[in-house]
């Protein structure tokens, strides 16, 4: 049986994802980001699902991890992330006093915690207060996690759907370290690499005119100082095509002329959510 590694606990929405994906793997929690990428780095049959950003609140932050094992991209996911006021068995809205919950996903809801005048407590993931809750057993401390974190530690939907803006969805990237591309053919595709550059005056306006030149769109271009420096910069980007068209090949050989590192990451199949 294949591995799924994630962050979080059972019943995250990184392990909603995972199902969604692949229901017959064997889905493994992890505590931290890092050890999923080591996993799947020391497992060439594991895959890992990685958020990598959010529609509202934007970027993750594992950037810099996908720099530093580089394993391939095999799929983009995207889960729709619907976050549910749980309590215990019981509760009412109106016993909750508390509220525990991942930063983002209070953000996502503040308009509802303020509305009932809740006590907001920043942990690690939505899942892990959950599990809390669960623990504790005290009817006025509430979590505000997914509906299979609620199926998972016996909770109760206290109230459905309370994040601020309807259609949130964070992208999810499916790893591992074996390399595995799809034959090129009709299908729309993204082909994800990084690159750094050689160290000379307007050298990213000129890694990038290959793309102008050869009509390629570039949907994520994005720079991170590298080893602690801000004097040293690798670059994420994406680009809709795939590497076997003569277009995308083009443009890469021209940036590759300005690089001193370049890598691609992956191609991909681009998530049908993208055309609405």
């Amino acid at each position: 049986m294949s591995k799924i590694y994630f962050q979080g606990t059972f019943g995250a929405y990184s392990h909603l994802a995972a199902l969604s994906i692949d229901p017959n793997s064997e889905i493994i929690p992890c505590k931290t980001f890092d050890e999923c990428f080591l996993k799947a780095s020391q497992d060439s049959d594991s895959k890992i699902i990685i958020p990598e950003s959010n529609r509202i609140t934007g970027n993750i932050g594992v950037e810099y991890l996908i720099f530093k094992y580089r394993l391939n991209i095999y799929a983009e996911y995207f889960q729709k992330i619907e976050h549910n006021l749980l309590g215990l068995q019981g509760a009412k809205i109106s016993d909750i006093k508390d509220v525990y919950s991942h930063a983002q996903a209070l953000s996502q809801c503040s308009k509802f915690i303020k509305s009932n005048k809740l006590i907001e407590h920043v942990r690690a993931d939505t899942a892990g207060s959950a599990e809390m809750i669960s623990k504790i057993m005290d009817k006025t401390k509430g979590a505000i996690a997914s509906s299979l974190s609620a199926k998972t530690y016996n909770l109760d939907i206290l109230k459905k759907n309370i994040e601020n803006e309807k259609g949130n969805l964070t992208r999810f990237l499916v790893m591992g370290k074996k390399i595995i591309q799809p034959e090129l053919n009709k299908k729309k595709y993204i082909t994800s690499f990084l690159f750094k550059l050689k160290s000379k005056p307007a050298a990213l306006y000129q890694s990038l005119a290959g793309f102008a030149i050869n009509s390629i769109n570039l949907t994520k271009l994005q720079s991170y100082p590298e080893k602690n420096t801000f004097d040293s910069f690798f670059f994420l980007c994406e680009l809709d095509g795939h590497i076997d068209d003569p277009k995308v090949q083009k443009s890469l050989e021209e940036l590759g002329l300005h690089c001193q590192d370049f890598h691609v990451l992956g191609v991909f199949e681009a998530d049908k959510l993208r055309e609405k």
